[in-house]
């Protein structure tokens, strides 16, 4: 089969939907797959440029600027139209939250194959941010359109799919088809990376923006002692974060590692005792960050968002630790439970484990394959 992906971004840019699409991708190659991406420069590149990463051929369209998290880019369109082709696919892989699969719509090419639509988040409609809630009313258009002409659409999780207003109309063509992540050489610790001092050593990943709470996080440590932070991740909130560390006291206790390589990053679970994920809303629809902990088996205290996958993937008290999102009191506390060697003992073993039957990239990947075979058949 030959399979064009149509994301926002891709490898080596970092994310969690950028790091199941390059390994989802890699994985359709390794079984005989023609695989291609078609994505967007960084902002402010605004040359085209084509290469090979794993066996899949990668093509960006420069990108002048990204307003509210969207990618602007004149020559999507035509670089749609070369990459259909060139590369003749037999689907399209449509990855969203991303306006430029909207071009998918004008082109009679693309309408001529079977489209698969991966729903990674919603844009919120009642967003806080007006620019956001304004946007939405035209984009919602073009987004149910797409909806309506794909043959197919894959959610994460039965949470996020029952809260998402977008796909109320769409749960009939929609399959549920968790991420995944394979399994990885263990690294050796690099302890290094945490701030000096005794004491649990806790790890946050994640890209530096508002609604992944960072600051909620420093706050909960000011709560705390014997916690040593370190933050992994680069974005628009850093110098605000790096800011209320040094405000509230905190810079030996808190590092900012910034983007990691994948050994780095390895390491770096493999050193921490335990891992938060601290988000605010629905924006983190899934947290493929919490599956890379449970890999590790590192227990997590994460936020319990309503309508967002994250309660999927973490049985609370079991696999790990729910609390209200926001609220850095109840995150503390969250924390300060996970000082407990014992207790970081058992939800750390049993995450690997529901990590190992609930969300290998094996399993993901063959459900994925199965609905490519079931929408293009005579591929």
């Amino acid at each position: 089969m030959r399979i064009l992906h149509i994301g926002k971004y891709y490898a080596p840019e970092r994310g969690g939907i950028e790091r199941y699409t390059q390994a989802l991708a890699e994985w359709s190659v390794a079984r005989g797959d023609a695989v291609a991406v078609l994505c967007h420069q960084r902002a402010g590149i605004r040359e085209r440029a084509v290469e090979t990463i794993g066996g899949v051929g990668v093509r960006r369209a420069g990108c002048i600027a990204a307003p509210l998290y969207t990618p602007l880019s004149p020559s999507f369109p035509f670089e749609l139209a070369r990459a259909l082709r060139e590369f003749r696919p037999d689907l399209l892989h449509l990855h969203f939250p991303n306006p430029s699969c909207f071009f998918a719509l004008t082109s009679p090419h693309a309408r001529r194959l079977p489209w698969v639509v991966h729903w990674h988040a919603d844009v919120p409609p009642d967003s806080n941010d007006w620019r956001l809630r304004s946007a939405y009313r035209i984009y919602r258009s073009f987004e149910q359109a797409t909806l309506r002409r794909a043959a197919a659409v894959v959610a994460t999780s039965q949470p996020y799919l029952h809260a998402s207003i977008a796909l109320t109309a769409w749960h009939a063509k929609t399959a549920i088809i968790p991420l995944g992540i394979a399994d990885a050489l263990p690294e050796v610790p690099k302890p290094s990376l945490w701030p000096a001092g005794t004491g649990l050593r806790l790890l946050a990943v994640g890209r530096l923006s508002r609604y992944k709470g960072f600051n909620v996080l420093i706050e909960a440590l000011g709560r705390l002692h014997d916690v040593q932070l370190l933050i992994v991740g680069e974005g628009e909130c850093a110098a605000e974060l790096r800011a209320l560390v040094h405000a509230r006291g905190l810079d030996h206790r808190v590092a900012f590692a910034g983007a990691l390589s994948d050994e780095d990053l390895a390491s770096a679970y493999a050193a921490a005792d335990a891992f938060a994920l601290p988000s605010l809303d629905r924006g983190e629809a899934f947290g493929l960050v919490l599956l890379e902990a449970m890999r590790a088996g590192r227990a997590a205290v994460a936020s319990d968002i309503a309508g967002s996958g994250v309660g999927f993937v973490i049985d609370d008290a079991i696999t790990g630790i729910l609390v209200p999102p926001g609220n850095a009191v109840a995150l503390a506390e969250g924390i300060a439970r996970l000082q407990d060697e014992r207790l970081r003992a058992r939800l750390g073993d049993a995450g690997r484990q529901r990590w190992r039957e609930h969300f290998l990239l094996e399993t993901s990947a063959r459900r994925i394959d199965a609905l490519y075979r079931s929408v293009a058949p005579n591929s």
